[in-house]
């Protein structure tokens, strides 16, 4: 075992796969072609504009595929899958694009070279990844400083989002008072007066301070913290290693002190970016208005004879400051659907029609509220706007509900494209955990990576 385990953090996980895969179709294409005197292959390597082009390609069309989602990464099969969507996508639109890749060569024994030498020097490595740096002896070891009825809920918190993060050890309240009837099954508990050298024998990296009750942190784990902190172990703040390992906000676990730790994006008072963010939004609404008159004859036929009643609907939602509008979307339930008190639609709503289900799955239901992203009513990227009856509900259990009121509301957003439906009040706590990461960290690269989550969503048929 060696004495320093190696780990890797999420971001440099993302940086290894995103260097590694354009070295490695790098490497394969210049040796293939030079080797076997390939002329496609050899242009597409050494002109620095074709070059170029293929990695935006693979760039962007991977992360839409989710090659570079590291629960995909580490899994063989899905990687595999993800790997053949990407690359078949990649070197089609790559073939389809002459002006910026080289000319098409007469022998087509060439086409099919260029296609396979991607596809292995990318699946290769990729098994290579699953196998050796996403196993066990690549995991960051962590130990866990909380109170024992937080325990499940912290370690659930962060391992079920990060599988090379492992909590192999806690120490709490109940452990520091020399009580042994506490110790969980799940993992081991430490005695503090223990702590260094079962950090240094378990090669543990991180510790998390999980506790909110000052009287767990004694005098005794105060001072094997500070020796730990000096031989340079990271000591960490859990809801700062929760916010980075899921990007989402604890609000859960934090007080009502809560903005205290919420330094606002600056995005949300930049002019520039504002003003880049409406036009986009302004070109953007004009083509899906175009899409949309294009679906609704369609829409129209099939409503016709499987759901009859109105094309649109309207319904009253929250938006930015709390000013309540009128949002237009395609009706996918049935007439008059909500005749008593208004409900949550769950994913097996028997309200909505079997053509309702495709167009919410596929987002096409949509498309109408391109007509409030124009009106300047929402934004194309932000919180879903909830209902008013909902969101007072909602409020008045969750503190910072209306936080996501601070911004426009958007047609996709953090949460949509992270998290499957929201059915009741314990999953929108989840939702707006998301809606509050973007609020806090908004920015033209979240909005990209928001945008290409959502091309994903609809791709594989995640919609609500």
């Amino acid at each position: 075992m060696p004495k320093n385990k190696i780990h890797f953090e999420i971001s440099e996980r993302k940086m290894i796969l995103h260097l590694v895969d354009v070295f490695c179709v790098f490497m394969a294409l210049h040796a293939v072609g030079y080797f076997f005197d390939l002329a496609y292959l050899k242009s597409s390597v050494s002109n620095f504009i074709y070059l170029m082009v293929l990695i935006l390609y693979l760039k962007v069309i991977g992360t839409i595929f989710e090659l570079y989602n590291l629960q995909v990464a580490s899994n063989e099969f899905l990687v595999t899958r993800s790997t053949i969507l990407t690359v078949t996508t990649t070197v089609l639109a790559y073939f389809l694009t002459p002006i910026y890749s080289p000319k098409l060569p007469n022998n087509r024994l060439q086409i099919l070279t260029f296609l396979f030498v991607v596809f292995f020097s990318l699946v290769l490595w990729r098994v290579f990844y699953v196998r050796f740096l996403a196993s066990k002896r690549f995991h960051q070891n962590a130990l866990l400083i909380c109170d024992e009825d937080q325990l499940d809920e912290l370690i659930s918190g962060l391992e079920n989002i990060d599988p090379h993060y492992k909590i192999i050890a806690y120490v709490s309240n109940c452990v520091s008072k020399g009580k042994t009837e506490c110790c969980s099954s799940y993992v081991e508990c430490v005695k503090p007066i223990n702590l260094i050298a079962f950090v240094k024998e378990k090669h543990i990296t991180e510790i998390v301070i999980g506790t909110q009750n000052p009287d767990s942190i004694t005098t005794e784990l105060y001072q094997q913290l500070l020796k730990l902190l000096e031989s340079g172990k990271a000591i960490r703040e859990y809801s700062q290693v929760y916010e980075e390992k899921t990007q989402r906000i604890p609000v859960q676990y934090v007080e009502r002190d809560f903005y205290r730790f919420f330094p606002f994006s600056r995005s949300n008072q930049n002019r520039l970016y504002l003003s880049i963010v409406r036009i986009l939004e302004v070109v953007v609404s004009v083509i899906g208005l175009l899409i949309m008159l294009l679906l609704i004859p369609f829409v129209f036929l099939v409503n016709t004879i499987a759901n009859k009643g109105s094309l649109f609907y309207t319904q009253e939602r929250v938006g930015k400051d709390g000013v309540v509008f009128e949002i237009l979307k395609f009706r996918t339930m049935i007439e008059n659907a909500e005749l008593e008190n208004a409900v949550f639609a769950t994913a097996q709503d028997n309200r909505i029609t079997a053509f309702g289900k495709f167009m919410r799955k596929t987002r096409m239901d949509e498309f109408p509220q391109f007509v409030n992203i124009l009106k300047g009513e929402m934004a194309v990227i932000g919180p879903r706007p909830e209902r008013p009856f909902f969101v007072k509900e909602i409020a008045e259990i969750m503190p910072f509900y209306e936080t996501r009121h601070v911004i426009k509301p958007g047609l996709t957003g953090w949460a949509q494209v992270n998290y499957s439906y929201g059915e009741s009040i314990e999953e929108s706590l989840i939702k707006l955990q998301y809606d509050l990461y973007y609020i806090k960290h908004r920015s033209i690269y979240l909005d990209f990576n928001i945008s290409l989550k959502t091309i994903t969503t609809i791709l594989f048929y995640r919609g609500q």
